[in-house]
């Protein structure tokens, strides 16, 4: 025969057990969110670290005029950086690249995509978002 502490901590155990809820169904909602914001980082990482690797740590005068702003720490699933004019991080972006969705598909918009380097900026952008880190040529 079982002692009465025995009998009592299985009756407990057994009563938390019945208690137990389901599984919520946003619990995929949410797991599904989380992955599309890694997959945007994952991907805004690789486009990040090549992008200021190419322009701005190589010195490449296209470049020379602006800074490299990172803000991959974006708590709206779009990780993104911009380029702004040198040393004025508050001001106007000149530049915006950032990811999205479950995907992580990165895009990229501003005015130095219409200027002269503007296909070059694409060329790289897409090159860096396809896994390739090479700097490439400059323009």
């Amino acid at each position: 025969m079982m002692s009465a502490p025995r009998l009592a901590l299985i009756a407990a155990l057994a009563l938390l057990a019945a208690c137990q809820s389901e599984p919520s169904a946003e619990v995929p909602a949410a797991a599904a969110a989380a992955s599309e914001k890694s997959a945007a980082l994952r991907n805004m990482e690789q486009v990040a670290i090549a992008a200021h690797r190419c322009w701005f740590a190589s010195r490449d005068p296209v470049f020379a005029s602006y800074s490299f702003a990172n803000e991959l720490n974006s708590f709206s699933g779009q990780p993104r950086f911009l380029l702004v004019p040198r040393g004025d991080f508050g001001g106007r972006p000149l530049l915006v690249v950032q990811a999205s969705g479950a995907a992580g598909t990165v895009t990229s918009f501003g005015p130095l995509l219409d200027g002269a380097a503007g296909s070059r900026i694409r060329g790289d952008i897409a090159r860096f978002a396809s896994g390739d880190a090479s700097c490439g040529t400059s323009a």
